[in-house]
């Protein structure tokens, strides 16, 4: 059998450019060269898409990052005509212009097969305000929230703060609508904090939602497949600090510990199991998605967030989790893209 060509796209304007890189970096690394081809397009922090060529040499010479290379997307007839004489495309594009829906909805109308999640499910899965919406009324048991915009914070700024003490109380966190790895993400222990917190959010995006600070374990399970998806083993995240933020995901320096399996009870890893699927079901996920949760004293299970384009990266929990759960690394690759193609064949064609 020849070996079919992967667009594997990554890069990008969000604030996590650089984990999409070293994603795509390792998902290149693990496909089965006697069946894919990895064809990489790179995008740069300001929109440029670069050809397979230009990619392949700033990686070669260590890249961290994409700058000064590439053509904005219309006239970068190189990148689109490599990605054109693709089979597949796997986009590795984490945050904003990559993760929420735009890229995908590019490929439906270029005809072209992804790997992950959909349009819809992919804007739902990246605006935090609408999850979370869709879970509480599927009776889905999320943390309390409120949704704040800029413009009506900076108008009412104080009746933007009762609220926050009235329904929400100290400490909580504030973080952009739509972001990533958590990205402009502060944690608020006074209204004195609230301006400092709020600042860092719409930096990112013009709504932030301000959730309750819940006091639990992480836990986090990874979902694979279209019409029938399946649940891995649960695993458990013990950050290094305070929350699980950016340095404690990335930072080399990092003494975050992830638990597989995580030491739960065969009660809870059922729930959560279970409960991970109805997620990914209520939000319309198809190919693949972690789901994350929260669990507090007495065992009690709070939905936090599903994420449609979880790391790739060696030490990130999706590929780990179903490594434990009997998929090896390069194997669940080949699954991933078996199911784009999947999803495409069964698309009605107009």
């Amino acid at each position: 059998m020849s070996r079919q060509r992967v667009a594997v796209i990554f890069g990008g304007r969000s604030g996590e450019h650089e984990v999409s890189i070293v994603s795509a970096r390792s998902v290149m690394a693990a496909l089965d060269p006697a069946r894919w081809e990895p064809v990489p397009i790179g995008i740069s922090r300001t929109g440029e898409w670069l050809s397979p060529a230009e990619t392949r040499a700033a990686l070669d010479a260590g890249a961290r990052a994409f700058t000064g290379l590439g053509q904005p997307l219309l006239r970068a007839h190189e990148a689109l005509a490599a990605l054109a004489g693709c089979d597949v495309a796997f986009p590795l594009v984490h945050g904003t212009f990559g993760e929420d829906g735009t890229l995908q909805g590019f490929l439906e109308m270029a005809g072209i097969p992804y790997a992950g999640a959909g349009v819809a499910a992919s804007a739902i899965g990246m605006d935090k305000a609408l999850m979370k919406a869709i879970f509480r009324e599927a009776g889905i048991p999320v943390a309390r929230y409120s949704v704040i915009r800029s413009r009506e914070y900076t108008l009412h700024q104080n009746m933007s703060m009762a609220l926050i003490d009235e329904a929400i109380g100290y400490p909580c966190f504030v973080k952009p609508a739509n972001g990533g790895s958590s990205v402009g993400i502060t944690k608020v222990r006074s209204r004195e904090d609230l301006p400092r917190a709020f600042e860092a959010a719409f930096a990112y995006d013009t709504k932030a939602v301000v959730e309750e600070a819940i006091r639990g374990r992480e836990l986090e399970v990874s979902v694979l497949g279209n019409d029938e998806p399946e649940a891995s083993t649960v695993g458990e995240i013990v950050p290094d600090r305070e929350f699980y933020d950016y340095a404690s995901k990335y930072d080399p320096a990092s003494k975050t510990e992830l638990y597989i399996p995580a030491p739960v009870t065969d009660a809870v890893a059922a729930e959560v199991r279970d409960l991970a699927l109805r997620m990914y079901r209520v939000m319309g996920c198809e190919g693949y998605a972690r789901v994350d949760f929260f669990l507090t004293t007495g065992d009690r299970v709070i939905a936090n967030e599903v994420n449609t384009i979880p790391g790739f990266t060696s030490i990130s929990m999706y590929p780990k989790l179903w490594e434990a759960s009997g998929l090896p690394y390069r194997e669940l690759l080949t699954r991933i893209l078996e199911l784009a193609f999947e999803r495409h064949a069964r698309r009605p064609q107009p």
